[in-house]
């Protein structure tokens, strides 16, 4: 629904996200049903090959038009905003809702190309599943957050972390047998470094990429040092920087940056990282999630913590809420793991635990917060393994992690 909408809006709509989530299945769908258009996909050589050989008049042979993986031909943008130009001149009122794109790869960050598009274009995500899609859940926990919504309850049914965090995945393997995963896995990191993130921009040392991705896994959910990281794989700092980005463009991994209001503040200025995709995360670290769950609380930790990122993120960018995910940590150590912010100022925090309980010691970074935000707090919350909403003070509460797509 919102892809049409947005095509009632705009000419062209660009749907990015990671490879396998599912682009490809919607784009098809909406062509052959409530959106009829022509079809054609870039990763076919042939076509790749008859798009960039001449761009305009390859766009022009089509008038409503699906291009599945633009970005493998970046040479289609500029004819493409030739040809809006063109048809808003000729008859604005019917010149939108002209073209749907999808890519695998951020593009979007690429100045030259998305500037070509500034107005015309609408751009959204589609990330793999969610917990909520799993669980069939309704309402969206951002916005049960951003109102308060909370209030005393025991939560009766408890589903393992584990098992949720294997199904919240790409569709294809969400129902996979470990083995099967694994092999998938292997597949689909060796495609997005050795080939699409080829696609984005040449690289010299390929070798470094694999190191780098697995030294990020190691440290999700940890506060990112570029010059450590460059140290630690043998680049310049320039360069292990310019590769990270490219691992976020790719949609491998993702930053969540630190919050602060007043700049004047001794705040720590660097940013989180997470994987998108908790499974792969675990893969990356051969990880086995249900033993971890239960025996191994150090390594299970920071994948708990992932998946409650990478969950919110989802449910961001699902449901077009206009919020924007921080971090917060002042330099004398107290912290918040996750800032949720309006535009217009209004914030809650969430701390994570993977413990079944909490303690008062778990609110400090959120009572700093507090203090720091007063009236723009709407609440704090400490998500745990618990199985219940229990208050903890003034707009505090310990929150079963459940309720998440409960």
């Amino acid at each position: 629904d919102r892809i049409l909408n947005a095509l009632d809006i705009f000419p062209v709509v660009f749907v990015n996200g990671p490879r396998q989530a599912g682009k490809t299945t919607l784009a098809k769908h909406l062509a052959q049903t409530r959106w009829p258009a022509e079809y054609v996909n870039l990763d076919d050589f042939n076509m790749a090959w008859a798009a960039e050989s001449n761009p305009e008049s390859f766009l022009r042979a089509y008038n409503k038009l699906v291009v599945d993986e633009i970005q493998y031909v970046p040479q289609l943008f500029r004819p493409l905003k030739m040809l809006v130009d063109e048809a808003r001149q000729r008859d604005r009122a019917n010149a939108n809702g002209r073209y749907l794109l999808t890519g695998s790869s951020n593009i979007m960050t690429l100045p030259e190309l998305s500037d070509a598009l500034v107005g015309r274009m609408s751009v959204l995500s589609l990330y793999p599943l969610s917990a909520l899609e799993i669980s069939q859940g309704q309402g969206n926990f951002l916005t049960r957050l951003m109102g308060n919504e909370f209030q005393p309850e025991a939560i009766r049914r408890k589903i393992a972390i584990a098992e949720m965090i294997k199904l919240a995945t790409f569709p294809e393997i969400t129902d996979s047998e470990d083995g099967n995963r694994q092999e998938w896995f292997e597949a689909y990191v060796k495609t997005m470094l050795y080939r699409d993130v080829r696609q984005i921009v040449e690289i010299e040392k390929m070798s470094a990429l694999p190191i780098l991705l697995n030294l990020l896994a190691s440290r999700a959910g940890g506060l990112i040092n570029d010059a450590d990281i460059a140290r630690s794989i043998r680049q310049n700092p320039v360069t292990a920087k310019k590769y990270r980005i490219l691992l976020q463009m790719a949609y491998l991994t993702f930053d969540i940056k630190p919050w602060f209001r007043n700049i004047g503040k001794r705040l720590v200025k660097a940013p989180k990282g997470y994987f998108i995709d908790t499974s792969l995360l675990c893969h990356l670290q051969q990880i086995d999630i249900s033993h971890a769950e239960i025996f191994d609380p150090e390594k299970f930790g920071p994948i708990f913590e992932n998946f409650v990122a990478s969950e919110l993120l989802k449910q961001h960018c699902a449901n077009g809420l206009q919020v924007t995910l921080h971090h917060f940590r002042t330099s004398d150590g107290k912290e918040v793991d996750i800032v949720v912010e309006q535009s217009d100022g209004k914030l809650a925090g969430i701390e994570i635990k993977s413990r079944d309980t909490v303690s008062p010691s778990d609110f400090k970074g959120l009572r700093a917060l507090q203090s720091q935000t007063a009236n723009d707090f709407v609440c704090g919350i400490v998500l745990y393994r618990g199985r219940s909403v229990i208050p903890f003070g003034d707009r505090c509460w310990a929150v079963p992690v459940d309720l998440m797509w409960a």
